[in-house]
């Protein structure tokens, strides 16, 4: 453990559509992730967002028991975000989808000098599929992310991409194949050395 990274903490929310227990390859590429952060010194903590009740909206709470408010108040706390999710029909997952929803109105908060509340925060992403499309999940899940103010560091994303039309997931291969290990260490570096620069010069204020 460093210095730079004693304090960093990251948050995974896993957009898997399988509520606990049910296996999960998200769930494992997310554990591998966390164990990347934990490495540097990085603590961390993972989400099933399945298992809360978040309501569809685009505001920081929708109210009648929306579990949204909890896991922004997560998110807002922790230093890096983690997306992972697996592909369907080529696509992020629903809960994915719905989570840069609630994600959305964070455009409206701010702190007391003008800035995004999720300014110096760093975002990463995870794939896991059994058809190409991790690249594609990847740009739209970045962009949206940089869009409600996280910023993205360099090769911020892991994945592993089974074979098309087979029915093998990531959480049925072992050894994990070298690449997506490479990958993950990679994501957990370049995001808690960004972390650890926004901390000590973080963006300016707007006039």
């Amino acid at each position: 453990m460093s210095e730079s990274t004693a304090n960093l903490s990251c948050l995974v929310l896993n957009c898997t559509l399988k509520p606990s227990p049910a296996g999960s390859s998200s769930e494992l590429l997310g554990s591998q992730v966390l164990s990347a952060f934990a490495a540097l010194g990085v603590r961390g903590a993972m989400e099933r967002v399945v298992d809360h009740d978040v309501r569809f909206g685009v505001s920081a709470d929708e109210g009648h028991g929306d579990a949204w408010p909890a896991l922004r108040q997560q998110v807002l706390d922790a230093d890096i975000l983690v997306l992972v999710t697996p592909i369907w029909l080529g696509q992020p997952s629903s809960v994915a989808k719905m989570v840069l929803e609630r994600l959305d109105a964070e455009l409206s908060e701010t702190d007391d000098e003008g800035r995004l509340l999720t300014f110096g925060k760093v975002a990463g992403v995870g794939v896991v599929g059994n058809e190409d499309g991790a690249h594609h999940v990847s740009a739209e899940l970045f962009q949206a992310l940089a869009d409600v103010g996280f910023t993205v560091p360099a090769q911020a994303a892991t994945y592993w991409v089974g074979e098309a039309m087979q029915a093998v997931d990531y959480k049925d291969v072992s050894p994990t194949p070298d690449t997506t290990a490479g990958t993950t260490q990679v994501l957990a570096r370049h995001a808690a050395h960004l972390a650890r620069l926004l901390r000590t010069a973080p963006y300016p204020a707007g006039d």
